[in-house]
């Protein structure tokens, strides 16, 4: 397959700029998802890749093959690029069978690929069916046999999966993974589900702003986000106000602390080092619950559970700690606080932190009095 490279892509339609000088490296043979809120520009970026828009500005590049730029434009159908859309878009006058061919040159349409891209998507003895005689699930992985037809450079999905009932969702998305990687295709996947963009990927760039404010593996996109905002975007986040100071003598800069109203806690280490008033991430599966009859650290923060959701394998739970604040805690689906609990909670492992804003309304300056500071909830 091949590696694409974006460096200073811009688009506007009419007065509003959609993309603002983005930058995107995605590495031969990944899986690539793309995730933001709507209007971020998630699938301009892709129409662009495609070849069915242009950028004002920037260049795309394909391996070493400049496909669109100031100077040279290469158009989609000389791009190899295989595409799949959220509706799959089969051509319903035409077989199984005949909508894959489409996808291959003319000289290669009677020789055995189709077969061996039925039986690659799992639908070897429906070539000759038609796309209104298939259940959605199957209609996308014509979509996908007919884009991996040509062998592409590069997979483009665009949300392909978003029409598909949850169950058949998950176990198709696995199967298309799966083959995509067994395929060893280059993948660059739009999506809307948080779920689906950690799970599916082997890197996530989080588009917001006209730019990807970040682009990581997912664990490092969920336990160290760049910053507050990719925080609260990707999954629950409680935004903790604290002040961080040098740590334990001999610990080194990377062992500082932040004082928090959930405690003195550690920071992760190899972060770019700071002291002073600092907003501070804490995801509600670090923060566990103690009933205050049960053994829990001295002095911990203490609140009463006002929302409790249960799911079974777990349990999402709301903690007012006064003062309008709260903290959502995620703990398992075994003899969790019932509505209503006293708590006290505390923090477990390494937490993020970024400087405070200088000015934030909404941040409480815990450098001065500690104590004061109050944990509130950003949910993504």
């Amino acid at each position: 397959m091949s590696t694409i490279t974006c460096v200073g892509l811009t688009k506007s339609f009419g007065t509003t700029r959609v993309l603002d000088r983005l930058d995107l490296a995605v590495p031969d043979g990944a899986v690539v998802t793309l995730i933001g809120e709507s209007g971020s520009g998630k699938t301009t970026l892709m129409r662009l890749v495609a070849g069915f828009e242009r950028p004002d500005a920037g260049t795309i590049t394909l391996d070493d093959d400049v496909v669109d730029s100031a100077q040279r434009f290469v158009p989609p159908d000389k791009r190899r690029i295989g595409f799949v859309a959220q509706e799959g878009n089969l051509f319903p006058h035409l077989t199984v069978a005949k909508n894959v061919a489409f996808g291959l040159p003319r000289a290669q349409r009677s020789s055995g690929r189709v077969r061996e891209l039925l039986d690659l998507v799992g639908l070897g003895d429906l070539g000759g069916r038609y796309p209104h005689q298939l259940s959605g699930g199957q209609q996308q992985r014509v979509a996908l046999a007919r884009a991996l037809a040509p062998r592409p450079r590069l997979v483009l999905l665009d949300e392909p999966f978003s029409s598909l009932d949850p169950a058949l969702r998950s176990s198709l998305r696995a199967d298309v993974m799966r083959i995509l990687r067994d395929q060893h295709a280059t993948t660059l996947f739009v999506t809307h589900d948080q779920a689906e963009a950690l799970s599916a990927a082997d890197l996530v760039g989080i588009v917001g702003d006209g730019t990807v404010r970040q682009l990581a593996t997912p664990e490092t996109l969920y336990n160290q986000p760049a910053d507050a905002a990719v925080a609260k975007f990707l999954g629950d986040a409680n935004l903790v106000d604290g002040t961080v100071d040098r740590g334990a003598e001999g610990r080194g800069v990377d062992h500082r602390l932040v004082h928090t109203a959930l405690g003195d806690l550690h920071l992760v280490a190899g972060r770019q080092p700071f002291v002073g008033p600092a907003t501070v991430l804490v995801r509600p599966e670090q923060v566990v619950p103690h009933r205050l009859d049960d053994t829990h650290p001295s002095d911990p923060a203490t609140g009463r559970v006002v929302d409790r959701q249960y799911f079974g394998h777990d349990c999402m739970l709301v903690v007012s700690t006064g003062g309008g604040r709260s903290v959502r805690v995620r703990c398992g689906g075994q003899d969790t606080p019932q509505l209503g609990d006293a708590v006290a909670l505390s923090v477990d492992g390494d937490v993020v932190a970024w400087p405070a804003p200088a000015t934030d309304a909404g941040t409480t300056d815990a450098g001065a009095a500690p104590a004061r500071a109050q944990a509130r909830t950003a949910s993504a």
